[in-house]
Order: structure tokens, then C-alpha cells, then sequence
């Protein structure tokens, strides 16, 4: 249609314009591109399971078992035994009375959120909350507010402020942020919300797997489990599985399982990806996953950054190196992927303007030699 081009050049900047670019192969630290291996800094598959044998063998025979569907949502005929015993090892896991599984991470907060919260109530988020977190809120019609990044005292006078004018108030924040790999104090936001009669979310998709003990996530790695109502988390990243879930009150999911849209109008997530997700949970709690190995490297791989110059942040397996313009980022990527290396661009709207990054994410995948050689390729700024 005409206009349509100019108004897509003047929005979408097209010679920045993001593309999909197929893998023919890949494999826990590694992608083939063209032809082309990678070292593979851009994928989330954290602890490498995502090609674990006793996820495969798992999946395997699960698919022998159910076959490749399930046909229909879990409130019609799609609802499996399976489906109720990965909820159990979660709740287990994260140490409350229930969990519910979702197809996503994506549409656990944006079922979640609209279905315990509307219009008469509030939403106090975080300023650098997940996507999935914000959408949710906007769905849910409730009053959203933002408080600055990892500032307790800013929620505080936010709540003072605002709180007695709503019905029911939520904050919610990451434990591990995706994009500045960094961590929320946990403890004092709570102490806010104690204070202001506020539910407390915390997505761990970041954390689950990584931290805590037995990869419990940072929930429990400050000793909160059981004291955040809402813990939503993914299998979909150091679990190297599909789907997230929420662990909370049986009350809570109970009312989740008649309210959340995301939930009640979506086929049941298939009987193989359950079982690989099981697979994962189990490994963790052997112990037999590599968490304090993967935050020991991402130490030292971002004290080698910040010694050749670079502004680097987080505290995490997430390590960003902000450099500024979005064409900066994408060209010191495509100088990466010249010498073998995979670390992508992210620029905004996904980040702030100004604070476009090359974004690293670490997996117990990667040897000390191609943490080495990433640091040595991407030189000084």
C-alpha cells in the first residue's frame, strides 16, 4: 500500500532492522550458520542440557508412550498424569503448597497478572521487568507504576504515595535480569510490599537452575521460599527444556486454573517436553548440574572485560557490554562473527536508547579457551 514503505524506513530504521537467522545445527555452546561454526554466546541454555541425555531419553520415551500432542487444552481431554507430576516436583522444588505449568514464559505473565488483578487495583513493576511482565499488567487494566531499577526506597515512596487509592496492589520484579544480568534485592522489596499489603512476583526464568541450592533460584537462595506468593519461572533456559510455571498456593493456582486465559485456552504442552522438563528438575536436585561453576567463569570472563576497558554489567551468567549506538553493537558483532563468535546486538526497544549492548550469555558448555578467545577478539573499545 502507499506510504507504507516511508512509514517503515522512518519507524523500523530499516538498515538496523533485526532478522531471523536460521541455525542448521546447534548444540549446547555451538551453532551452524551457513555453512559455519560458531561459539555460541547468545543462547540461554545455561547449564547445556538442553542435549543432556537423560532429557532425551526422557523425551524419547514419553513421545513412544503419548506421541507428539496432546489434542486439546488441559481443562478438555489434553490434561496428563504427567502434567500433574511435573507440578508437584515443582512445588517441591520451590518449597510452596502448588505449581502450575504454562506453555511459556511469555504466557504465564500474561495470564497470571490479568487473572488475580483489574482495573481497581495497582501494579508496581520494576523500570527494566521482563516485556511479558509489563504486557501482563497492561492486560490486567490495573494502574501500572514503575519504580527505579533495584530501588527498594523508590517502591517505598511509590507505595506511600499511591497504595490507599487501589484495592488489591502487586510489585513484581526478575531475580536475574535478562538484559543487564543483574539482581534484585529481594529482601527489602518484600519488607515493602509486607508493609503496603502487596503480592509479591518474582520471575527466576534467569535464576532457575543457576542459583541457589540445587539450582532452587534466588528465592531460596535468600531464604524467601515459601514467603514470595508468586514465583514464576522457565524450563526453557538452563533447564534446556520447553514451558514455564508458576509456584504458589494451592488457593492460587486453584483460581488460576478457571481464570488465566493463557492457561484455559491453550493445547497442553506435550507429553515428551514434560518429560524432558522433569528430567531437568531431577538432575538438579542430584546435584549433578554446574551452577557455581557457570558464576565462578562469568566472574572472571567479566573482570577480563573490565580490565580491557569495557563497561560491563551484571553479577550473573547474563554479561552485557554496553556500548552505546545500536550501530556500534551491531558492527562489533559482525566483527565477532568474523573471527567465529556468537554474541548478538540488542538494541532498543528492548534497552534504553543509548544503551545498546553486545549481550553474553555463559554456559557450562563453554571451555576456558573460547571464554579466552572471545575476550581476545573483542580487543579494547
Amino acid at each position: 500500500m502507499e506510504g507504507w514503505k516511508e512509514f517503515l524506513e522512518e519507524r523500523g530504521r530499516l538498515h538496523l532492522l533485526r532478522r531471523l537467522s536460521p541455525s542448521e545445527d546447534r548444540r549446547p555452546g555451538v551453532a551452524v550458520r551457513g555453512g559455519r561454526e560458531y561459539v555460541d554466546f547468545s543462547s540461554n541454555d545455561y547449564l547445556g542440557l538442553s542435549c543432556h541425555p537423560a532429557l532425551a531419553a526422557a523425551a524419547r520415551e514419553a513421545l513412544e508412550r503419548y506421541g507428539t500432542g496432546t489434542g486439546a487444552s488441559r481443562l478438555m481431554s489434553g490434561d496428563l498424569e504427567i502434567h500433574h507430576e511435573l507440578e508437584e516436583e515443582v512445588a517441591a522444588f520451590k518449597g510452596t503448597d502448588a505449581a502450575l505449568v504454562f506453555n511459556s514464559g511469555y504466557q504465564a505473565n500474561t495470564g497470571i497478572v490479568p487473572a488475580l488483578f483489574g482495573r481497581h487495583d495497582a501494579v508496581f513493576a520494576d523500570q527494566l521487568s521482563h516485556a511479558s511482565q509489563l504486557d501482563g499488567a497492561l492486560l490486567s487494566r490495573a494502574k501500572l507504576l514503575r519504580f527505579r531499577h533495584n530501588d527498594p526506597e523508590h517502591l517505598s515512596a511509590l507505595l506511600e504515595k499511591h497504595r490507599g487509592a487501589f484495592r488489591r496492589a502487586l510489585v513484581m520484579t526478575e531475580s536475574v535480569f535478562s538484559m543487564d544480568g543483574d539482581r534484585a534485592p529481594l529482601v527489602p522489596l518484600l519488607d515493602a510490599c509486607r508493609r503496603h499489603r502487596c503480592l509479591f512476583m518474582v520471575d527466576e526464568a534467569h535464576a532457575t537452575g543457576v542459583f541457589g541450592p540445587e539450582g532452587r533460584g534466588c528465592v531460596e537462595a535468600e531464604g524467601l521460599a515459601g514467603e514470595v506468593e508468586l514465583v514464576m519461572g522457565t524450563f526453557s533456559k538452563a533447564l534446556g527444556g520447553f514451558g514455564a510455571y508458576l509456584a504458589a498456593s494451592r488457593t492460587i493456582v486453584d483460581f488460576l486454573v478457571n481464570s488465566a486465559r493463557s492457561f484455559i485456552y491453550s493445547t497442553a504442552l506435550p507429553a515428551p517436553v514434560i518429560a524432558a522438563d522433569l528430567a531437568a528438575l531431577r538432575l538438579c536436585q542430584a546435584g549433578e548440574t554446574r551452577g557455581a561453576e557457570l558464576l565462578r567463569r562469568s566472574a572472571s570472563f567479566r573482570g577480563a572485560l573490565r580490565a580491557n576497558g569495557w563497561t560491563v554489567g551484571g553479577d550473573s551468567q547474563i554479561v552485557p557490554v554496553v556500548v552505546g549506538g545500536s550501530a556500534r553493537a551491531v558492527a562489533l558483532s559482525g566483527q565477532l562473527a568474523d573471527r567465529g563468535y556468537l554474541a548478538l546486538p540488542v538494541r532498543p526497544p528492548t534497552v534504553p536508547e543509548g544503551a545498546a549492548r553486545l549481550r553474553f550469555s555463559l554456559t557450562a558448555a563453554h571451555g576456558d579457551s573460547q571464554v579466552r578467545g572471545v575476550v581476545e577478539a573483542l580487543g579494547a573499545p
